[in-house]
């Protein structure tokens, strides 16, 4: 397995159903041709991210699994990660889960956008209430949808 497709399959510990890549967290992954040593490159999803420790040594027991064992693992932070970098494969991922995909993230310089509503990813209204600013982790938010009934978590934009 290429040292790519070993990191790109890497789970979020938080966010079980996405990958780092899915998720964008995954900047980079080169292999220096000469030696072989792997140098990963990647941007928490926040400063204080507490997923970053195991994210980092799930990176290497990856690439250990896959013939790599020469690795570095690299943390960026510029230019900061936003909810855009969310592939379209991982907001499917998000929504088939239950948890609402985050909308586009706010530009700065504007209007500061306020979210009033949010899809139910199970039965698709708009009709939803949120029941806490913070849901399971810090960067979702607990909802309920107000038809269904079923409460779901929200992946804030960022």
């Amino acid at each position: 397995m290429s040292a790519r497709a070993a990191v790109a399959a890497v789970v979020d510990p938080e966010l079980r159903v996405l990958t780092i890549e899915d998720l964008g967290v995954l900047r980079d992954v080169t292999v220096e041709p000469e030696t072989g040593r792997v140098t990963v490159t990647i941007t928490p999803t926040y400063t204080g991210c507490p997923a970053m420790d195991v994210i980092r040594a799930d990176i290497r027991a990856a690439l250990a699994a896959a013939g790599h064992p020469d690795a570095e693992v690299r943390t960026i932070y510029a230019p900061a990660w936003s909810t855009d970098w969310i592939s379209e494969a991982g907001r499917a991922k998000l929504a088939a889960a239950g948890i609402a995909p985050p909308g586009p993230a706010a530009g700065s310089g504007g209007p500061v956008a306020l979210t009033l509503s949010v899809r139910c990813p199970r039965c698709g209204t708009a009709d939803t209430e949120q029941l806490s600013r913070f849901g399971s982790t810090a960067c979702k938010a607990l909802w309920r949808c107000r038809a269904c009934r079923e409460p779901f978590d929200h992946l804030r934009a960022l």
